[in-house]
């Protein structure tokens, strides 16, 4: 007797072809790693137990109907160009699949295998109920390396009876017959009846009672190898991956994960609806609006979401490539369960010998709307704002697609545009997975580009600045820019980068580096934070009446709005500057990371919100209270004290010692000393002594003329030297830099600016102290970056953009 049934137990990835990439998995990774068959709770994964009916059944149904040879006739004059005949084709066939009776045997085999499943799951021995299953497509062809099939086939969720297992099989077998399936096998070269449909049957995880997503053992944007992406959302997780709504966002580091709780980034989402289990006549499921409360909470705790890395990271070791998974919280037992697992497919695929870069020309581009970039392309085309998938056969090839959100059903359009723009969805939705496949640019989440973009109007879709994609009006110029790395030669001295924006680090770490020579806390705090530390800290305290001043109502709504989910408001300081710190730390890991402490001056203090109730107001702020003399000051140590915690987090909870410190604006010895002490107060180093500081090292900006005439002292004390030219030259030739009366005079490249450089780097070597560049200068003139290294510079850090060219130009010299 011929069978059909496979249960988890019974198969692993060798069975593809008998049972499907999806079943297969599934198995392996229920005989590998489940509590049924490992005793290491250290590698134990919860996968739902189930059956598979194998892609034998399929070609059984087919043979036994009698309807092989009527599919081949519907499909003899296919045109997957032709959206109306691809639509008609592919609704014969699924009907002529759904009309098919199933052999008896068949579906006998299939019934007694969902009532042993059910036996399994019963909580009472007395009252027995046939359990609840989710009901999967599992394609022959996929989950392979190189090709996604993912999503192209349908799958049913809260299946619960007999003849509701058989109808949600039927509608299974029919859709490897789906419009987007037919064109997809056509695209690839599929042969469509070379590929045979097998069915997951799983016991359903009860997330419509806590929640689900996915996760990748990769970033999905840069294709950064060492960062595990999850992303999460209310109720079932058919929403994350129709794009319904826009899911939280976590990071997590892969190399410290088994010491540390390396959670790099937290980001909550909106999560408008969920997806429950439905009483309704015969829908087994539907959406439900959520509470505020529910959209102002994660819906995985910190310990959950680091059980889901260690488990994603297990995974991916096994599988030996990068993965995509789906996983599931019961709100019954809650318990955490992985519900599928495969390969990625896009990043992991891609040469990163080779660097690609896109840059819009000119500055002065009108703005049309903006969400989250997908891809670093530039796209342009004519607008085609469809709301409904019934009329994509009106889309013609080039045009950028505008819509709500896509699923499958929008595959065969969305291979012909030259950019999609989206209202809804996330990075992980369906428009986002699809548009990497296919490598053209997409923005996700705008919210409102239906009602923006007008049909018919030319746009430019940037993905190309970094994690905001951008819609501007009009057909605007791009540079596009390839460079093979695997010839590039590094020349003796190290080349670093200036890095300001975080959500930028994994992508900038491909270019050839020896790490970051600086990070600017500034922008962190003024992109991700926004408010005054000091206006936190009041609030924290009922303090709201400041220097005779009552904290306006408007200013702490915004704040309450800014900081939602955080009782102890300092503290959002502290995660958020932790968070920004830690992207760029883990994207250049292990190499250095110079972090530069906060160098606002008091008029850019006061522009951060709540700022002008703590900010003097001064006559130059240039040369005022800035740097380390704001440090110790009493008016401010509370609030570094923030900035201390934020870089303990760092370096302590996420084990990102790569980390340095650097010390901005340092005017005297005993100024640095007062630095030393508050960061001993605040538990960052344990002595102020240089041998005894931690294994933490700090560095100081040489800026300041004092710098280098003591150049000798601040060595006995400092750990390295990064000279900032921009500060030094304004104080050198006595220019307020941002002074546009005298801006002609200002040139890092005056022979006085020059002596003074000479002369630091060479009392530095002779103190065996290291010193490195991170000013502009090397990054606009190429001759300035060969004269530090003539002067024996040990690092040089540059603007991202300069990096290949400039190191081009100092190589020759080696």
């Amino acid at each position: 007797m011929q069978k059909y049934i496979y249960w988890f137990k019974e198969i692993g990835i060798k069975d593809i072809p008998l049972v499907g990439g999806k079943n297969a998995s599934l198995g392996e990774m229920y005989n590998r790693f489940t509590k049924f068959r490992i005793q290491n709770s250290k590698f134990k994964i919860n996968v739902p137990n189930g059956f598979a009916i194998s892609a034998k059944a399929y070609f059984y149904i087919l043979e036994s109907a009698g309807i092989k040879n009527e599919i081949k006739k519907i499909l003899s004059d296919l045109d997957t160009s032709d959206m109306q005949n691809l639509a008609e084709k592919g609704h014969q066939v699924r009907e002529a699949i759904l009309k098919a009776k199933f052999p008896e045997d068949l579906e006998k085999e299939i019934i007694s295998a969902y009532q042993k499943l059910s036996t399994n799951y019963q909580l009472s021995s007395t009252n027995y109920q046939l359990v609840d299953v989710a009901v999967r497509s599992s394609a022959t062809a996929e989950d392979l390396p190189d090709a996604s099939f993912a999503g192209q086939q349908e799958s049913y969720l809260n299946i619960k009876g007999e003849y509701a297992l058989i109808e949600a099989c039927k509608k299974c077998f029919a859709s490897l017959f789906t419009n987007r399936a037919i064109s997809y096998r056509q695209d690839k070269g599929f042969d469509h009846f070379s590929i045979g449909l097998s069915i997951v049957v799983q016991k359903m995880v009860r997330s419509d009672k806590a929640c689900s997503g996915v996760a990748f053992s990769i970033d999905t944007e840069s294709g950064f190898q060492n960062a595990i992406l999850i992303n999460g959302s209310w109720g079932l997780g058919e929403n994350i991956v129709k794009g319904v709504v826009n899911p939280d966002e976590f990071f997590v580091f892969k190399p410290t994960l088994e010491k540390f709780r390396p959670i790099l980034n937290k980001k909550l989402g909106t999560k408008e609806i969920k997806m429950i289990y439905s009483q309704e006549g015969n829908k087994p499921t539907k959406n439900v609006e959520i509470s505020e409360q529910e959209k102002n909470k994660f819906v995985l705790n910190d310990d959950e979401i680091l059980q889901l890395a260690q488990w994603v990271k297990i995974i991916e070791k096994y599988y030996k490539k990068p993965m995509d998974i789906e996983w599931a919280k019961d709100g019954i037992d809650n318990q955490l369960y992985i519900v599928q697992a495969r390969p990625e497919t896009v990043q992991s695929q891609k040469n990163v010998n080779v660097i690609e870069t896109y840059k819009l020309q000119g500055d002065s581009h009108k703005l049309l709307c903006s969400g989250a970039a997908v891809g670093s392309k530039i796209g342009q085309g004519k607008t085609n704002v469809i709301k409904d998938v019934h009329e994509i056969e009106k889309f013609k090839k080039g045009e950028v697609l505008v819509t709500e959100i896509t699923d499958p059903d929008w595959e065969p359009i969305m291979k012909i545009a030259s950019a999609i723009v989206t209202n809804r969805g996330g990075r992980c939705c369906h428009a986002a997975i699809v548009s990497r496949e296919l490598r053209i640019p997409c923005i996700v989440g705008t919210k409102n580009a239906t009602q923006i973009l007008k049909n018919g109007e030319l746009i430019t879709v940037s993905c190309a600045e970094g994690e905001i994609g951008k819609v501007y009006q009009g057909n605007i110029p791009f540079e596009i820019k390839k460079i093979n790395i695997q010839k590039f030669k590094k020349p003796k001295t190290k080349i670093m980068m200036n890095i300001g924006e975080p959500n930028q680090a994994f992508s900038l770490s491909f270019i050839p580096n020896d790490g970051v020579g600086l990070a600017r806390e500034e922008f962190i705090i003024n992109n991700f934070i926004k408010i005054h530390p000091k206006i936190l800290l009041a609030i924290d305290k009922q303090q709201f009446i400041i220097n005779n001043k009552k904290i306006n109502e408007k200013i702490l709504k915004t704040i309450e709005n800014i900081t939602q989910g955080y009782k102890n408001k300092s503290q959002f300081f502290v995660d958020k500057l932790a968070e920004g710190i830690s992207m760029i730390a883990a994207a250049f890991y292990p190499k250095d990371v110079i972090v530069r402490l906060s160098d606002f001056k008091s008029n850019e203090y006061s522009n951060l919100i709540g700022g002008e109730y703590f900010e003097p107001k001064e006559s130059n702020p240039m040369i005022g209270w800035r740097g380390a003399s704001r440090y110790y000051s009493e008016e401010y140590k509370e609030a570094f004290e923030l900035e201390c915690q934020a870089i303990k987090k760092v370096r302590e909870e996420m084990g990102l010692t790569n980390m340095i410190v650097m010390i901005p604006f340092c005017r005297t010895l005993e100024e640095a000393k007062k630095v030393f002490l508050e960061m001993k107060k605040n538990k960052l180093i344990v002595d102020a002594y240089k041998s005894k500081r931690n294994q933490l090292k700090i560095y100081m900006m040489v800026e300041i003329p004092s710098n280098v005439i003591l150049a000798k002292e601040f060595a006995k004390i400092f750990d390295g030297f990064s000279i900032g030219s921009n500060d030094l030259t304004q104080l050198v030739l006595g220019i307020d830099r941002d002074s546009e009366l005298v801006s002609h005079i200002y040139d890092e490249r005056n022979e006085a600016i020059k002596i003074l450089i000479r002369d630091v780097i060479k009392i530095a070597r002779q103190n065996k102290v290291k010193i490195g560049f991170c000013g502009q200068a090397p990054s606009d003139f190429p001759e300035f970056a060969k004269f530090l290294v003539k002067c024996g510079i040990d690092s040089i850090s540059l603007n991202p953009d300069t990096v290949i060219k400039t190191t081009l130009q100092i190589s020759k010299k080696h």
